[in-house]
């Protein structure tokens, strides 16, 4: 078993009027992640030979762009949490909404989001949504792994118990609420996995298509690597990653959001599989365009 490292979840914090001023590394990652979607963006869009004719967008359109992918990633990532996941909560108490500094927020509903935003954007600029899809597929996966970095930073979000040597005691109830295991038990970094899964190994294999193979010429074929890349990944993580604590119950100690018989589905299994059969149907409509 690892002992968790000595982290602070804040890259610098200070007390200012009787209250507390911090930048969290969490904040940092996403400020990151936004950053290096908007240069790898840049990037590609100043290389003609990438693409098979003209740049689908502008230099300036992508800055206009930036603020409304900013608001989609908020938007929907609250929405998504309070609908997919805790909407029981969040009809008692309406009005908490928006307190997204108390925590909760959905990769699926941020992604619902940008797609929303994507779609407005372009239909406004008349921009190729399947070109403007490619884009953003190679600029998500970094941010993605950054944040489940942070995730780990912050002791949260972490896996089921194991006794594998690399498992982690990390702090808190964590280390306290493991069926059947007395005392402190270890558990899978699943945030680890994910940043190396959907994040990094995604990130290589969008550039190296993108940059190497001449996929920006096959539009919506990056957007379906990703789409099916990620719901792959994120799918089989949920295997070892602890379940939502509302899923849990003790006739469903898995977890599972949806069950039939002894088979079931978290709530990350059940959003990935459409994201899954998605980007299918658009490499596969790429490849015969």
């Amino acid at each position: 078993m690892i002992p968790f490292p000595d982290i602070s979840p804040n890259l610098f914090a200070f007390e200012l009027f009787g209250r507390e001023i911090a930048l969290r590394w969490y904040a940092l990652a996403y400020i990151a992640g936004l950053l290096f979607g908007w240069w790898i963006i840049l990037r590609a869009i100043r290389n003609p030979s990438l693409w098979a004719g003209e740049p689908p967008v502008t230099s300036e359109q992508v800055e206009r762009f930036f603020t409304w992918v900013v608001v989609g990633v908020i938007l929907g990532g609250r929405l998504g949490y309070v609908l997919f996941y805790e909407p029981g909560t969040y009809l008692a108490e309406p009005w908490r909404i928006p307190f997204v500094w108390e925590g909760g927020m959905s990769f699926h509903g941020g992604f619902a989001g940008v797609v929303v935003a994507a779609i407005l954007f372009c239909r406004r600029e008349g921009i190729p949504m399947l070109s403007m899809g490619d884009l953003l597929a190679v600029a998500t996966p970094l941010g993605l792994a950054l944040g489940r970095l942070s995730n780990f930073v912050n002791a949260e979000l972490w896996g089921r118990p194991t006794d594998l040597p690399w498992g982690v005691i990390f702090p808190g109830a964590a280390a306290q609420t493991c069926e059947g295991i007395a005392g402190v038990c270890a558990r899978h970094p699943s945030q680890l996995y994910q940043a190396a899964l959907e994040g990094f190994l995604l990130l290589a294999v969008l550039l190296w298509l993108a940059f190497r193979r001449g996929w920006f010429k096959r539009p919506g074929a990056l957007m379906g690597v990703f789409l099916t890349g990620y719901g792959i990944a994120r799918f089989l993580v949920e295997f070892v990653r602890q379940p939502d604590a509302q899923f849990v119950s003790p006739g469903n100690p898995i977890g599972w959001a949806v069950q039939v018989g002894n088979f079931g589905l978290t709530m990350g299994q059940l959003l990935s599989l459409p994201m899954i059969a998605a980007g299918v149907w658009f490499v596969l409509r790429a490849r015969k365009a």
